[in-house]
């Protein structure tokens, strides 16, 4: 096993600056995508620590004043966008700087994106053509700096919001929400605590297996997943188990930014699940992917049990087949510290109504490899609250 992480720069979907240290360039990249005055978008668990300080007085020294806006969610809501919005105009903020993990992503990307449009943000939900309504030229640039290994939004051109009027998550989607640069720095992520390891990796390998399970022809999306699938499987019980890992909090980034790279092929039944879970429970929503993963697996059985096959023997897992990765998952959800059901992380069956009907209307829910419908998808969030895996 190395014991020490490369640098590289790398364009693929966006230009990456990958390697510990890079957050040294934070202005530079700033700088180069024609910010003068950046406001740095963060989530209030991060927003008190040395790299959030650390990386502001660099920016001024290099002649870059910069605002700090952490006023922001776990699962962040349309009026968090909005008081960003409003701190963004009043100081005269010309670009955003989104440091920290998806919460921070989502939101901070968000404001970026609304900054100079007229229309409600809820109005560029990603169904249809919607984004085409956006004044691209009224998007502010944007720099993405994770300090979690799980959405993989840096790469991303979406977020995820809840619109408080429903408490629906909605997504929001437009090509210009793309960070012009990221910086991926794996020392950042060190003081993660275990448990958000385990969380956020276990995010990277749901979009890398539903990527890779999407039904649909698309060979790059399927090789990038299922390399992602083997760094999570290699690194992130190591992660877990010692967070001080450079190697291993370095290719955690690796894996979620690629399983947010293959998703573009589509997504399934676990975000469409995890989604109105993570807004009617507030549940944190890599831990609810990672809960409601195997029995998703077990529904979609015989459409992907072939797919399944081919990733087990590339993951060297003894069996070759469907049955080999699921006991492969439901081993490493066990050695990670993931509980078994829904019941056991706080969701019950009280709002199963509301759940299925925002489940069944999710915009990933029209890439899961077997079609979904109301009944069936009742059936599956009772199976994951109960521990039904059959």
């Amino acid at each position: 096993m190395t014991t020490t992480m490369p640098s590289a720069n790398w364009s693929y979907p966006t230009a990456i600056r990958f390697g510990p240290g890079r957050i040294r360039e934070l202005a530079d990249a700033a700088r180069a995508v024609g910010m003068s005055r950046p406001l740095l978008v963060t989530d209030p668990g991060i927003s008190g620590l040395p790299m959030i300080s650390v990386a502001v007085a660099s920016n001024e020294a290099d002649g870059l004043p910069t605002t700090v806006f952490s006023e922001i969610q776990g699962n962040p809501v349309g009026a968090d966008v909005e008081r960003g919005l409003d701190v963004l105009r009043s100081c005269g903020h010309d670009g955003v700087i989104v440091f920290g993990g998806g919460s921070a992503m989502d939101a901070g990307k968000t404001i970026a994106f609304m900054a100079g449009q007229t229309r409600s943000m809820f109005d560029f939900e990603d169904r249809g053509d919607n984004w085409t309504l956006a004044d691209p030229d009224a998007i502010l640039p944007i720099v993405a700096v994770p300090t979690t290994s799980g959405t993989g939004s840096e790469v991303g051109r979406a977020t995820v919001i809840i619109d408080e009027s429903d408490q629906t998550k909605k997504i929001l989607y437009h090509p210009r929400m793309l960070a012009e640069i990221v910086i991926e720095d794996p020392e950042l992520t060190i003081g993660l605590p275990a448990n958000i390891t385990a969380w956020t990796g276990m995010d990277a390998l749901a979009h890398c297996l539903e990527a890779y399970s999407a039904p649909g022809y698309h060979p790059m999306a399927d090789g990038i997943a299922l390399e992602g699938m083997r760094l999570v499987k290699e690194w992130l019980p190591v992660a877990v188990a010692d967070g001080g890992n450079i190697p291993a909090r370095g290719n955690m980034q690796i894996a979620a930014t690629m399983g947010a790279t293959a998703f573009q092929k589509g997504l399934g039944a676990i975000h469409s699940l995890s989604h109105p879970i993570g807004a009617l429970f507030n549940s944190h929503h890599g831990r609810t992917n990672a809960v409601v993963m195997p029995y998703v697996m077990a529904f979609n059985r015989d459409s992907v049990a072939e797919r399944y096959g081919a990733l087990a023997r590339y993951l060297d897992l003894e069996g070759g087949d469907f049955d080999a990765v699921m006991q492969w998952i439901l081993q490493l959800r066990e050695t990670v510290g993931i509980e078994h059901t829904l019941a056991d992380i706080g969701v019950d069956d009280s709002k199963t109504d509301l759940v299925v009907s925002q489940a069944v209307n999710d915009p990933t829910a029209g890439t899961n490899p077997v079609p979904l419908d109301q009944d069936n998808l009742a059936r599956l969030f009772a199976n994951a609250l109960e521990g039904r895996l059959n």
